[in-house]
């Protein structure tokens, strides 16, 4: 369903009664109008474009990038971004953060928290973004940020886009509409939504109910689906699974705020109009969405347990081979099925670091309580890991039979640069000051006379 706002008309009310439309699958050179005749056709930059607007090309790729891995979109916009500019001024970041980030020197251990909880106060997306941990260098294309995300109030007549990263949103509590210039994306606990740089969008609740998430800024390569190797064709997220949203726009003239993140900084300057103004676009430069419920896991049949990266959605790739920048890995609903076999993730260290974080359910390696969701945790790179000793023992220990993991879904941020937490999240309350000697209730089971 193409959506349009017309001069006057408030857009949050007015669009909240229109469900949003999407086309589908991963990667795909889309076309979408949300006025007939709006896109040109067999050119990109008439003389003259349709109904006046101004083409705009937003390129996420360099010009001479490999046509895999070459995007870019045209738009066909009321104003072009270049009039959107006034003077801009740099503003407060609050909590937000960017690599390098070298606030605290944290303990040399695995790091746990409590969900940061919801505000008392009016707070909107953009002024609730909490950062936990940075990675790499933002300015040299490579890394992350780990962030959690607190909102109690819709961004009214405020604009955003990132300059610095792509931006993959995973609600927690709460459901989001992301009014992009692209369109219009609704999510939900359950699903995630990936904004590429320079993509302008305002965040609103639904139904103007609080809302908590977590938030992963990409520095490096934009994400992509991993290679499945023999696993083959089929499995793992499907292509036809992701949606991106058809062209919808507002017109309307009225002042407004833009904020921009580059460099590291938020700038923001004043608008007499909103920015989405898109009303056709073609190319394959866009947001999307995917519902993580309709990944399809693949696991061990026999025995031994798989390594983690079975479970990656989408995948940011380094210029090393096989590394990546960031993976984003899921552990969904699943059966476990394999003989005599330890069916938890095992005791590890690991080359990647891992930002962990719940959003519903229990997850199979942490039982003692502690790890609840909206909450996150910290392994680091080379830092040893694995089931508390609830876990352990319960597993040992129990009858394998085919088992079903139901109602979970927990995620990681994983990246093969070391994490550096901020000042916010070392002094945070919600810091599980116990958390790193977790491992010292293993007991010792050795016993020489006994194979």
């Amino acid at each position: 369903m193409n959506v349009s706002l017309r001069p006057g008309t408030a857009a949050t009310p007015a669009a909240a009664a229109n469900a949003p439309g999407y086309l589908s699958g991963f990667g795909n050179g889309f076309e979408t109008e949300a006025l007939p005749g709006a896109l040109p056709v067999g050119r990109n930059s008439p003389q003259k474009c349709a109904y006046g607007l101004y083409a705009e090309q937003l390129s996420g790729s360099p010009f001479t990038a490999p046509r895999a891995t070459n995007e870019r979109s045209w738009l066909y916009r009321i104003r072009p971004t270049v009039t959107h500019w006034g003077q801009f001024r740099k503003v407060d970041a609050g909590l937000w953060r960017t690599a390098p980030c070298a606030e605290t020197d944290m303990p040399l251990a695995p790091l746990r928290w409590d969900p940061i909880p919801l505000p008392d106060t009016s707070v909107s997306f953009l002024e609730g973004i909490h950062t936990v941990t940075t990675a790499g260098d933002a300015g040299a294309q490579a890394g992350m940020g780990s962030h959690v995300y607190l909102a109690t109030r819709s961004m009214q007549d405020e604009y955003f886009y990132n300059a610095d990263a792509e931006m993959l949103f995973v609600p927690q509590q709460g459901s989001l509409r992301l009014w992009t210039e692209f369109g219009i994306i609704d999510i939900e606990p359950g699903e995630i939504a990936v904004i590429p740089r320079g993509v302008k969008l305002r965040v609103e609740l639904h139904n103007d109910a609080p809302a908590r998430g977590y938030l992963c800024e990409n520095y490096g390569g934009a994400f992509t689906l991993p290679e499945r190797g023999p696993i083959g064709a089929n499995c793992l997220a499907n292509p036809r699974d992701f949606l991106t949203p058809v062209a919808a726009y507002e017109e309307r003239d009225t002042p407004a705020t833009m904020t921009v993140k580059w460099g590291g900084n938020l700038w923001q300057a004043e608008l007499q109009h909103s920015p989405l103004d898109v009303v056709a676009w073609h190319g394959n430069y866009a947001p999307y969405k995917y519902d993580l419920r309709r990944y399809s896991p693949v696991g061990p049949v026999l025995f031994d347990h798989a390594d983690p990266s079975i479970f990656t959605v989408l995948t940011s790739p380094s210029e090393t081979p096989g590394t990546a920048n960031i993976d984003f890995v899921i552990f969904p609903d699943r059966w476990l099925v394999a003989e005599n076999t330890f069916r938890p993730p095992w005791y590890h260290m690991n080359i990647m670091s891992e930002f962990m974080g719940l959003i519903y359910g229990v997850y199979d390696a942490k039982t003692g309580g502690g790890f609840v969701p909206g909450g996150f945790s910290l392994h680091n790179t080379m830092l040893p890991h694995g089931p508390d000793m609830n876990a352990f023992e319960g597993a040992s220990n129990a009858e394998l039979k085919p088992h079903k993991l139901e109602g979970t879904l927990a995620f990681m941020f994983e990246t093969r640069f070391p994490q550096r937490v901020t000042r916010f999240a070392a002094e945070a309350p919600q810091f599980q000051q116990d958390y790193a000697g977790y491992g010292a209730g293993l007991q010792k089971h050795f016993d020489p006379t006994r194979p």
